[in-house]
């Protein structure tokens, strides 16, 4: 298939991409914003995106570079993500994020698609979500009245739906630099490499005294939006990283999960299975780098 007709429309600065927006808006224009496309493009070609207009911020140059910033690594929204794969910044003083975006489909979609579409299209079966949710991350929003910072926690919504207003703008996403001591792990499942996950877990966690403090789980691909696995936290929270006491928080992990999706590749009970198999991998893991980044 082919998409519908649509006009396409590239500012230059950011300024002109919010008045566009809300000009566009006021005169009750369908209008998408097109920031890399790889998700974006599909849905165009299939007609399940049928905007009248599309506004590309592939020129706004302000959009783009990463920083450190007062404790904060901070990217702009059309940094590609193979910028920040190959972020030695990133690499190092956040190895979470940086394993969670070699995660990400393949190469060639890394060097077009940008950090900050994925997390405004607010796909569940992303990575990013997941990592936002354990690292306390925050998103940078421009509209008309200006900017406003959205915490992880209140930014993803439900099924591609996140908390951005229509006439808003993702300019930036911030994470904290990630502490000494602090062990971490992603890992998922999908069919093939570089599928959408089925199932996934990120986890950050901390070893005071030979027990887990500030234990975060998250779980994306399972639900309209990706959850912490609170359940999992409280039940390591406290209790020395044993084996048995891993594949305990594990298991309470994956029994709190509200009703996993059923799909034609995955039922809800095999998404459960997989996300307990996941956490107790990721928390050991997670234990392991605790000890090491301690030492």
């Amino acid at each position: 298939m082919k998409s519908v007709a649509f006009d396409y429309l590239t500012p230059s600065t950011l300024g002109e991409a919010v008045a566009l927006l809300e000009r566009l808006e006021n005169e009750g224009k369908d209008t998408k914003i097109l920031a890399g496309g790889q998700s974006l493009m599909p849905m165009l070609a299939m007609r399940v995106a049928r905007p009248e207009i599309l506004i590309d911020l592939k020129d706004i140059a302000e959009l783009r570079g990463l920083r450190e910033e007062k404790g904060w690594i901070v990217i702009g929204a059309m940094t590609s993500k193979r910028e920040a794969e190959d972020s030695d910044l990133i690499r190092t003083r956040q190895p979470l994020f940086h394993a969670a975006t070699q995660l990400v489909a393949h190469l060639t979609i890394r060097n077009r698609g940008s950090v900050g579409g994925s997390f405004a299209h607010g796909d569940p079966a992303s990575e990013y979500p997941a990592v936002a949710l354990v690292l306390d991350m925050e998103m940078k929003a421009v509209g008309p009245t200006g900017e406003r910072i959205i915490p992880a926690a209140d930014f993803f919504v439900t099924y591609m739906t996140t908390s951005l207003e229509s006439n808003e703008i993702l300019t930036e996403v911030r994470m904290p630099i990630m502490p000494a001591g602090t062990g971490w792990a992603i890992q998922e499942f999908a069919r093939r490499r570089g599928d959408l996950a089925l199932a996934g877990v990120a986890v950050t966690l901390r070893l005071q005294n030979g027990v887990c403090q500030d234990t975060r789980m998250a779980a994306f691909g399972v639900n309209p939006a990706t959850v912490r696995l609170s359940a999992g936290e409280a039940a390591l929270n406290g209790h020395p990283p044993d084996p048995a006491t891993l594949a305990r928080a594990a298991a309470a992990a994956a029994a709190a999960l509200e009703e996993p999706m059923t799909c034609a590749h995955a039922s809800s009970e095999y998404r459960r299975d997989l996300i307990k198999t996941l956490a107790e991998r990721c928390l050991a893991q997670a234990v392991e780098r605790a000890g090491r980044r301690a030492a």
